[in-house]
């Protein structure tokens, strides 16, 4: 969720732009430091003729007072770089930790949200329940009226021998006859299914309200939470960026406090070469080029040596590498929450691919994650990349192993370019996150981070 830097503490992402850098801050020019400390002892020791013979005035000697001073100022400037760097690196620890809060946050929402579908679905099977038992009611009333009807109109005292012999005719003496059986038979029937038919009306009515008021609050209470996340990760990246700021400016003191010093023991050193020069100025010339030619090239050397890892490898079983990178978070507890997936640091717009065939079931927006993409591979299990830039899949699209469906990018919850990777064995959406890092090299997919 949080990248660090190795040479310094970057700024917080711009809200809305999210494919905006973070300029590094305090990244210290040591080549050119050392290529300015040759070039100061050879521009004194050649002097304007550069030979034996011609032996110039002596060069200017600070004094000890001079370069106690300068020492002095560089070693405060050192040390209140120092104290600001340990507030930096706290800064960067709490930062980090309210990120995955607020990003927990955002995933306990998700699950509230898909609660209260299913209390929604659950609710609508009350409904269809609730109607059959309306209807049972009816259809129970119905007998009644028509039983009390036929009684209020015939008199309470009509006898069943007078009922039939008041017939008009056959056919309504045989539907007397048969409604007199029934209500015999079945009048008590009538009045239990009656009473039954009620209390299912009223256990489905009281059934769907208590379902949707306890989801109902449940989503109230996830979004709270994750609104409280939210606000203490922008106040945390503004005291971030704070120090971050006085960082910078402590580091440039001390960058001047070193050229100063660097000015003045360079005027000694040339002091003390003009004095020896008088016996062998053209051996320490020599030196002094061959020295400054040593510490370019290995300047140069250390710039050319520096590079980055690449992803997109293929493991046993074809399965390929998702991300490429360097790992900065790993999962498991923080905090009080799960970190549930691997935080991979690498540059906006770096590839991210399909660790193996399946299906995408969700492409977009996502609360805590900015952007995700969320696959459903053969294997029954779901890949989670969170945090992306941009996707190239849409819900529903079959892809391939080794297919890039996203690139790295910075959005949501995140304080640098990194991707947020999650698998959830199980095949759930938002639950039944696992670690990735063994689960990848089980399958031939070297992740080599995390004690994975």
């Amino acid at each position: 969720m949080f990248q660090r830097r190795p040479s310094g503490p970057a700024t917080p992402t711009v809200p809305g732009r999210p494919g905006s850098r973070r300029p590094v801050v305090g990244r210290r020019a040591r080549p050119v430091r050392t290529l300015l400390v040759a070039a100061v002892t050879g521009a004194m020791l050649l002097g304007p003729a550069g030979t034996a013979a011609a032996v110039p005035a002596p060069p200017p000697n600070p004094t000890d007072s001079q370069l106690g001073d300068a020492r002095a100022q560089q070693d405060a400037a050192a040390a209140e770089v120092g104290r600001i760097a340990a507030l930096v690196a706290s800064a960067e620890a709490e930062l980090e930790r309210v990120g995955v809060l607020a990003e927990a946050a955002g995933t306990a929402y998700l699950q509230a949200e898909e609660a209260l579908m299913q209390a929604q679905e659950g609710a609508d099977r009350a409904a269809a329940a609730l109607q059959v038992a309306a209807d049972a009611v009816a259809a129970s009333e119905a007998r009644i009226a028509t039983f009390s009807r036929d009684s209020y109109m015939k008199g309470s005292d009509l006898s069943t021998a007078a009922a039939l012999l008041d017939s008009a005719g056959p056919g309504e003496l045989i539907q007397r006859a048969a409604i007199l059986s029934y209500v015999a038979d079945n009048q008590v029937d009538v009045l239990g299914e009656l009473e039954v038919a009620k209390v299912a009306q009223a256990n489905a009515e009281s059934a769907a309200r208590a379902a949707r008021d306890e989801m109902a609050a449940a989503e109230k209470t996830a979004e709270a939470a994750k609104e409280a996340a939210d606000g203490q990760l922008a106040a945390q990246q503004s005291a971030y960026e704070q120090v971050a700021t006085q960082k910078a400016g402590y580091e440039a003191q001390l960058q001047a406090a070193q050229i100063r010093l660097l000015e003045l023991q360079g005027a000694r050193d040339a002091y003390q070469q003009w004095v020896a020069r008088k016996q062998a100025e053209e051996a320490a010339a020599a030196a002094a080029a061959a020295r400054s030619a040593r510490e370019a090239a290995a300047a140069a050397a250390a710039v050319r040596n520096s590079g980055s890892s690449a992803g997109g490898s293929t493991g046993s079983g074809g399965y390929v590498k998702p991300f490429s990178g360097r790992v900065t978070s790993c999962f498991g507890a923080r905090w009080g929450v799960n970190h549930n997936g691997l935080d991979v640091a690498s540059a906006i717009g770096t590839p991210l691919y399909a660790p193996t065939s399946g299906t995408v079931r969700r492409a977009g927006s996502a609360t805590g994650f900015g952007l995700a993409v969320y696959l459903e591979g053969d294997d029954g299990a779901v890949y989670v990349y969170g945090h992306i830039n941009d996707y190239f899949v849409q819900t529903g699209d079959r892809v391939a192993a080794g297919q890039q469906i996203a690139e790295v990018g910075n959005r949501g919850n995140s304080t640098g370019p990194h991707v947020h990777f999650e698998v959830h064995p199980s095949g759930s959406m938002y639950s039944g996150a696992s670690d990735p890092v063994p689960w990848l090299n089980a399958r031939g997919v070297t992740v080599g981070a995390c004690g994975g």
